[in-house]
């Protein structure tokens, strides 16, 4: 329940859902909710269960257990109405490789039964993305624009990206989020799965964190990456080690005692440090809390 006694909407609710694949590992008893609005980063590397998790969402995949809820519906039972509101953007654009750019964004605005045709112009300028090329005499970035104008040009409540920026250049990758941040002042809500941890940060307002098919933490953005530690780089005995420290720096010093310490910086620990000791923590069974594991001077 909200603070102003208004029901809290969620675009997306995922309650206790898991999908296996026979023996194999792929989501096990996952639960997160977005809220209507926000533009939310779904962490993790390749293989961790992501694309299973945005399938399941959009009803592609046949969850084993628990519920998913988009705007309210059961995806299971709604399916073709969930769709109407989403705009989806697959980690692989593959398209018909014969067609012009032009027909392939006319052709999946027609199978919604819309007229798109002001939004994609206006798109594929900003894209920069050619019209009458042909599919297959495209680079993977300029199929991955075709792909972003396909899933924006219906103006959907929903944004649902798998991997959006791979492929694109630096200045298309620029120009996409601020197509999603224009979107998202205009009401549009943005689910972005990557593994790219500087665009989460810059980007998402909210975050959660998966490894091999598990939950290991969700929160604000801002919760998430903050951390108490400091990274430690030390030539002790003619010998360089680098660790992550969380402690009283008159400890850590204490712990010196004795080496030859020939050289030592202690500073701000880098995004891709704080979330893997997020990994490291949750294979040692601390994944209740949020900050990152230390280590002491005495490894």
């Amino acid at each position: 329940m909200a603070m102003n006694g208004k029901k809290q909407e969620y675009a997306v609710s995922i309650r206790n859902m898991t999908k296996h694949y026979g023996k194999n590992r792929g989501v096990s008893n996952l639960s997160l909710n977005v809220e209507a609005g926000d533009i939310y980063g779904f962490l993790g590397p390749n293989g961790a269960g992501k694309s299973t998790t945005i399938r399941s969402i959009l009803g592609l995949l046949r969850f084993q257990e628990g519920s998913i809820h988009v705007f309210d519906m059961d995806v299971r039972k709604n399916q073709r109405e969930i769709l109407r509101t989403v705009g989806y953007m697959p980690s692989e654009a593959m398209f018909y490789p014969a067609m012009k750019t032009k027909d392939i964004i006319r052709l999946a605005a027609d199978m919604r039964g819309l007229d798109c045709r002001k939004e994609a112009e206006m798109l594929c300028e900003r894209l920069k993305v050619e019209p009458d090329k042909r599919i297959e005499e495209l680079s993977l970035g300029n199929r991955k624009k075709v792909s972003i104008v396909c899933a924006m040009q219906h103006r959907p409540r929903l944004f649902i990206f798998d991997e959006p920026t791979s492929g694109l250049d630096p200045l298309m990758q620029a120009e996409f989020f601020q197509l999603v941040l224009e979107y998202n002042e205009q009401g549009t809500t943005c689910f972005l799965s990557s593994h790219v941890l500087s665009e989460i940060r810059k980007y998402c307002r909210h975050a959660a964190i998966i490894k091999e098919g598990k939950l290991i933490c969700s929160d604000t953005v801002e919760n998430l990456t903050k951390s108490n530690a400091k990274h430690v780089h030390v030539v002790r005995d003619g010998k360089e080690e680098d660790f992550m420290y969380q402690g009283d720096l008159n400890e850590l010093f204490a712990g010196f005692a004795g080496h030859d310490i020939s050289d030592i910086t202690i500073g701000e620990p880098d995004l891709e440090e704080i979330f893997m000791h997020y990994y490291d923590r949750d294979s040692e069974g601390g994944a209740e809390g949020r900050e990152p594991v230390s280590s002491g001077p005495g490894r």
